[in-house]
């Protein structure tokens, strides 16, 4: 069998390999796996409580219930995002609120919140973008003077700072996303709830794992007795829960990650650089602002395009064009949550789901391309970058 560990560029070449060999051996004696990945988690990130799921979407659906969202109530989030913003709130009872976005960063545009804030609003839920921070500061001065809970939703954002905080850890609770593509992953998927409010750490611990009464902010379960646990009187849940529990091989997976987690940052953003250098110059493809206060950690290297009169080329010519050339493709935003068919056509408190709700959000949703970073080989994303200003050289910057 090919050894994985050898490979410098390959996904998982720490220890990711020898930690689910021990998490699947019987005579393992250790902490739990998923504890282990915590409470590395917390280390790094700096954070009192983290508390591991088995998806980001797990996670936001957690978080929501943490800070109370049921019926009747508003949460306010941006209107580009992808749709499990919305998934989580409606879940919860609670009714989606979207507000427009900033058109140069492409993150939640705090005046547009203020303008969505009703008596009904419980909370703001923030999207820090691609991996750009949105701005923390604005956002949590509004819940201060409104009495609101904010949660960070830091899936594409793993390290990115906002004046040297780390994204995801700033508001009331965050989550982060460790399915496949993201900055780290837990093999296929996993998320993660953070909080250094204990209150809310003990319900987003409960109600992602069933309920159980003994579990605590920083322990799954607590250490009982036999003798009291195989009491048929024993009482086991207090809590209506689901069940969102890491399991030990993703979170052994996601230990050997985090360990790496630096480098794997580190990697998009030289990724990122390849590409920005590539479009320098270039008046109709403009790149996401980064503030200099902020740090953008680059889930992609994200970019608008307006050069459909300059160059002649739909976004799908320029495509094709850069594909044409070698090139290794870029996505496209994600719709906007309520033109969603799961969504759209829907009607909240009297507003229905529908074109027009946040027309900078749907604007730029058609300009966005979003090219890689997740290449393990630099010189092959320089090749790509490469091919990329070739291109737009032949078109005229």
């Amino acid at each position: 069998m090919k050894d994985l560990t050898k490979n410098k560029n390959g996904k998982y070449c720490g220890n990711e390999m020898s930690y689910v060999l021990q998490a699947m051996d019987d005579d393992y004696k250790g902490a739990p796996w998923p504890q282990r990945f915590e409470e590395k988690f917390s280390e790094v990130f700096g954070v009192d409580y983290s508390i591991a799921c088995n998806s980001g979407t797990s996670a936001l659906h957690a978080a929501m219930f943490a800070v109370g969202i049921g019926p009747g109530d508003e949460v306010i989030g941006p209107g580009l995002t992808v749709v499990m913003d919305a998934y989580a709130i409606i879940h919860c009872g609670g009714t989606p609120v979207f507000a427009d976005v900033d058109s140069d960063t492409m993150n939640i545009d705090p005046i547009e919140i203020e303008k969505k804030i009703t008596p009904n609003t419980k909370a703001i839920i923030v999207v820090h973008l691609q991996g750009l921070p949105c701005d923390m500061d604005a956002i949590m001065n509004i819940a201060t003077k409104h009495n609101l809970f904010v949660i960070e939703d830091s899936a594409q954002t793993v390290l990115g700072k906002y004046k040297g905080k780390i994204a995801g850890t700033i508001a009331h609770i965050g989550i982060y996303s460790f399915e496949n593509k993201k900055h780290f992953t837990a093999g296929s998927e996993g998320g993660m709830i953070v909080t250094n409010d204990e209150k809310l750490a003990v319900r987003a611990r409960k109600f992602s794992g069933i309920g159980y009464k003994h579990m605590t902010a920083k322990a799954g379960r607590t250490s009982l007795a036999s003798s009291d646990v195989q009491n048929p009187d024993y009482e086991r849940f207090d809590t209506i829960g689901l069940n969102y529990r890491m399991c030990d091989t993703s979170a052994a997976i996601a230990l050997g990650q985090i360990e790496r987690v630096t480098e794997l940052v580190e990697r998009r953003q030289e990724c990122a650089k390849s590409f920005e250098k590539a479009m320098e110059g270039c008046s109709w493809m403009t790149p996401q602002k980064v503030s200099t206060n902020l740090v953008n950690s680059y889930y992609t290297f994200s970019v608008k395009y307006t050069g459909e009169q300059t160059t002649g080329l739909t976004w799908k010519d320029f495509y094709n064009r850069y594909i044409e050339k070698g090139g290794d493709g870029f996505y496209g935003a994600c719709k906007v949550p309520y033109l969603e068919p799961a969504l759209k056509g829907l009607e909240f408190n009297g507003v229905k789901l529908e074109e027009g709700l946040c027309p900078t959000a749907e604007k730029i949703q058609q300009e966005i391309m979003q090219f890689k970073t997740n290449y393990r080989d630099l010189n092959i994303c320089k090749e790509k970058a490469n091919i990329l200003s070739e291109l737009i050289d032949e078109l005229g910057r």
